[in-house]
């Protein structure tokens, strides 16, 4: 048995203000599915659903000291999530351009041959995107968005925790839109975002 599964959720929120990654990592595999769930019941979108789920767990992160060890964790989560959405959703309100090319590319989303051929036309943009990655974010992506392996096996291949490798991917997946919004394209930056997470080409 694990040492954390002893402990309470008290005792576990403690040590992850202190900073434990050992306790992030065991939040990480209790909770990512049921708040990605959560985030794609708001959502209907699955690649944004995964996206909105990193930034819970990087918020967590960065923001543990706030955590109030009495509250439930779990409804803590779901909050933070419900924020993110939100958050989400007002700032693609507030850039009419991004809200009509999202609509726009949503519908053409369903039709498959389209989307072939668009996604052969882009493969060498998202190439180059990849390949202006730092070393390690490029490794990371690579294995776990190109090449399809979890988070465990490229944490046993590279000997990192999986709390390191979904830095990385957040990091990768931002560098990545800002180099596609660099082209003054935004229907192209998401269709970047579904190639990584379906791995059709």
């Amino acid at each position: 048995m694990n040492h954390l599964d002893t402990l309470s959720e008290v005792e576990l929120l403690g040590l992850l203000k202190l900073g434990d990654k050992r306790v992030f990592d065991h939040f990480y595999k209790s909770y990512s599915l049921p708040i990605y769930r959560k985030l794609l019941k708001m959502t209907k979108v699955d690649i944004l659903a995964e996206e909105l789920m990193q930034d819970v767990f990087v918020r967590l992160w960065d923001k543990r000291h706030l955590i109030e060890s009495g509250q439930p964790f779990k409804s803590y989560l779901y909050t933070i999530a419900q924020n993110i959405v939100y958050d989400f959703y007002r700032k693609a309100a507030r850039e009419e351009r991004l809200q009509s090319e999202v609509k726009a590319f949503s519908t053409e989303l369903y039709h498959h041959t389209e989307e072939k051929i668009f996604f052969k036309e882009t493969r060498e943009i998202l190439d180059k995107a990849i390949n202006q990655l730092p070393a390690q974010q490029k490794l990371v992506f690579t294995l776990c968005k190109m090449e399809g392996k979890s988070y465990e096996e490229v944490s046993k291949t590279l000997g990192i925790s999986t709390s390191t490798i979904n830095g990385h991917i957040v990091k990768a997946t931002k560098n990545i839109k800002e180099y596609m919004f660099n082209y003054e394209h935004i229907t192209l930056a998401f269709s970047i975002a579904v190639m990584m997470a379906v791995n059709k080409i």
